[in-house]
């Protein structure tokens, strides 16, 4: 199985999350590989300047490459709330699974359509890269639970 996080934000290797996201990563190995992609490009920074509405079409620009061929689920504060035993069933008889976190403005209604499923990480709203590692700790833990890993408990 492979796990891809798409994420709108700049690469930064920052000394508090960092550690982290590699931490999550590296445990996840023996159930899937798990990848985290940031993207930040300049057609998102110049949409940023213009409305929430070109920021929002920036994002699907350059996140809707990656739908081919996954499951596809994308973050969104609207999206279905799941405890995680819930959550692990996303990964279920999967061979890839996308997640996308779209940047400071949100995923537009047009790529939530073209995903299979939107969940929510809670009605809280937190930066990107404490979102990036509150969804890897969940990852770690639904893949602990699909293979009767003692982590859940």
């Amino acid at each position: 199985m492979k796990i891809n996080i798409y994420i709108i934000d700049k690469k930064s290797k920052d000394k508090l999350y960092a550690p982290l996201i590699e931490h999550y990563i590296k445990i996840a190995k023996p159930f899937a590989k798990v990848e985290v992609f940031e993207i930040y490009n300049k057609e998102i920074n110049k949409a940023h300047e213009i409305s929430t509405e070109a920021s929002q079409k920036s994002y699907t620009l350059a996140l809707e490459q990656q739908l081919k061929g996954a499951y596809n689920i994308a973050l969104s504060p609207d999206g279905k709330e799941l405890d995680s035993f819930k959550f692990s069933e996303l990964f279920k008889d999967r061979g890839v699974v996308n997640f996308f976190i779209g940047g400071a403005y949100g995923l537009e209604e047009r790529f939530l359509t073209q995903c299979n499923n939107s969940i929510s990480l809670g009605k809280i709203t937190m930066s990107h890269k404490l979102a990036k590692v509150v969804l890897l700790e969940q990852v770690f833990r639904g893949l602990t639970i699909l293979n009767n890993h003692p982590y859940h408990k």
